[in-house]
């Protein structure tokens, strides 16, 4: 196995000692502002999985987003309770979508690879996104990548473009069944 094995397990069992170790990051990141620009990748093997590299143009952001659902201030009169529309309120996007999104607001000039989500807790989620420059000379000499750098993918992640807007507007079913999913299908 090779060391990204390791870090994968490691997550996924969740022992003893990686308890400890979340919960001294938590206190950490609690008393941190939601948008956090971070130096290296929390889940190294994740974010490797996702296309981030350890080279110039590539930025890692900490964002942290609340759990719950949606709040909606009381209408004053006139409504049953039925039709108050203030409880059971769900946001169309996922939680990792909407932290895409806002890591993207306050860093216009970069471009959203992916995300993945690093912790949780009763109040909030944390998720760290993959932002890439489009503009470093580094990422436009890199053929692996530079394909982020035309025009066309400015502001993907605003349109669903990333991955977990592809997966919140329910696009990863393929084939037989999934003909009305799909965004170009005219009605």
């Amino acid at each position: 196995m090779n060391a990204y094995k390791y870090v994968s397990k490691f997550w996924k069992e969740q022992k003893e000692d990686f308890k400890q170790l979340r919960i001294a990051r938590l206190i950490e990141w609690r008393r941190e502002p939601s948008l956090v620009r971070i130096d290296h990748p929390t889940r190294v093997d994740r974010a490797r999985a996702l296309g981030y590299r350890r080279k110039k143009g590539f930025i890692l952001v900490r964002t942290r987003v609340p759990r719950g659902g949606r709040r909606k201030p009381r209408p004053v009169m006139g409504r049953r309770s039925k039709r108050m529309g203030v409880k059971r309120l769900t946001p169309k996007k996922s939680r990792q979508w909407i932290a895409e999104e806002r890591a993207a607001r306050r860093f216009r000039n970069l471009r959203v690879l992916n995300s993945y989500p690093v912790h949780e807790d009763g109040l909030s989620r944390w998720f760290e996104v993959i932002m890439v420059d489009p503009n470093a000379p580094e990422i436009i000499s890199d053929s692996k990548i530079n394909w982020i750098c035309n025009s066309s993918h400015k502001g993907r992640v605003f349109r669903g473009k990333t991955s977990a807007g592809k997966k919140s507007r329910g696009l990863r079913r393929r084939g037989k069944g999934s003909e009305h999913l799909r965004p170009s299908y005219d009605r």
